[in-house]
């Protein structure tokens, strides 16, 4: 028996059955590599889902967190922490936010970000607005409220009765969110870019329009950028591109390099109404993941990297867009910066595999489309071995009549 299927019956055995996982099992990772526990190396286009946006273990990460680990590791939030506060102070000098809630992941930046606006509004005494919008296509999280935010069904299903006081209108059609506005809605919750909904891009007018809208009713404006903050779209956060400023931005993945954290960072005026007793998290901003998130957000937010990860995801949208001239399957490129996705006229999984026998790790999401969440170190040269399996694997496949 080879290690990898050692590991794979392990898993089996012992590890509850909610992903359909692949036959390998990756043991090292460095750079824009990563290596199975036979020993196969291969190019990482999806980085743990946008979390390793500097690649496996960054030098000046792993040094942070090798440092603070031999310090302190866990106290309790009913103390100041130092690595907190700090990494707290660099996210407000570099985004429009005041304030900073720490958690452990994005379902639960989003859960915060569900309760706060609700207090906010009962606390100024305006308790019938409890309804947030949410679009269709969008994912917020697994927990029970933030799936109830999820606009799709099929996450939904046998976890009903759900959390009232969702509604769902298209993604981008401003016309449907104007309806939907009302004396009930507490705030609008969007992702700039949605990622498992397929890598569809806000238009620019649209986020414009949804501001606008919400000043004039009265409800907050929250960005999920749980998947596109951290220089993955070629900005630190996404609402750069678009000179939109929402109330509340929630944020994970890309933040600390692998290390578990959350966040949901906000203006002062509504950060203002979580107050001592109102919400916690127990691991919360451990000195741990800020010590990470820090040295993470040092690099991530120099000028010269965003611009070359900007310079790159121009490249790789360029290369996909001359496979959609070639092959007939493809329907669409979409995407910013390295966020990027083709949709096929066919299911994608069995390029997805073919992808993983040449030694290139993808993602397909909403059946038809190819996501691509590289680190944002890969380099053109890996952006064309990807392009060149791909061109193989598409013209391998039969025309559709």
């Amino acid at each position: 028996m080879s290690d990898n299927e050692a590991i794979i019956q392990l898993t089996g055995r012992h590890v509850a059955t909610t992903y359909g996982r692949f036959p390998i099992a990756l043991v090292k990772g460095k750079g824009t590599r990563v290596w199975d526990a036979s020993g196969k190396k291969y190019i990482d286009f999806v980085s743990g889902l946008a979390v390793n946006n500097l690649g496996h273990c960054p030098p000046a990460v792993v040094q942070a967190i090798r440092k603070q680990a031999g310090t302190l590791l866990h106290v309790s939030n009913l103390y100041h922490i130092e690595p907190q506060s700090r990494l707290a102070a660099q996210i407000t000098q570099l985004s429009f936010a005041d304030k900073v809630f720490f958690c452990n992941s994005g379902t639960e930046a989003n859960e915060a970000a569900i309760k706060l606006v609700r207090r906010y509004h009962h606390d100024r005494g305006d308790t019938g607005r409890r309804e947030i919008i949410t679009m269709g296509n969008s994912f917020h999280g697994r927990t029970l409220g933030s799936l109830s935010a999820t606009a799709q069904k099929k996450f939904h299903q046998g976890f009903q009765p759900l959390v009232p006081g969702f509604k769902y209108v298209p993604f981008n059609d401003p016309a449907a969110l104007e309806s939907a506005l009302s004396k009930k809605t507490a705030a609008v919750l969007i992702e700039p870019v949605q990622g498992e909904g397929g890598v569809h891009v806000a238009e620019k007018s649209y986020l414009k329009r949804l501001k606008k809208l919400c000043a004039e009713n009265g409800a907050l404006l929250i960005f999920d950028e749980v998947q596109t903050g951290f220089g993955r779209t070629g900005k630190l956060f996404a609402y750069e591109h678009y000179g939109v400023r929402p109330d509340l931005m929630t944020l994970a993945k890309g933040m600390a390099s692998g290390v578990a954290i959350g966040a949901l960072a906000g203006t002062k005026k509504v950060m203002a109404t979580f107050m001592p007793g109102t919400h916690a998290a127990t691991f919360g901003g451990n000195p741990l993941a800020c010590q990470a998130g820090m040295a993470t957000l040092e690099t991530i937010a120099d000028e010269t990297f965003l611009a070359n990860a900007a310079a790159t995801g121009g490249y790789f949208s360029g290369r996909l867009q001359e496979l959609k001239q070639r092959f007939p399957a493809i329907r669409e490129v979409r995407g910013l910066g390295l966020m990027l996705a083709i949709e096929l006229d066919r299911p994608g999984a069995g390029i997805v595999q073919e992808c993983l026998q040449r030694g290139y790790l993808i993602n397909c999401v909403q059946d038809k489309t190819l996501r691509f969440l590289p680190p944002l170190i890969v380099t053109r040269k890996e952006i064309d071995g990807l392009i060149k399996a791909l061109a193989s694997i598409l013209g391998a496949f039969p025309a559709r009549p």
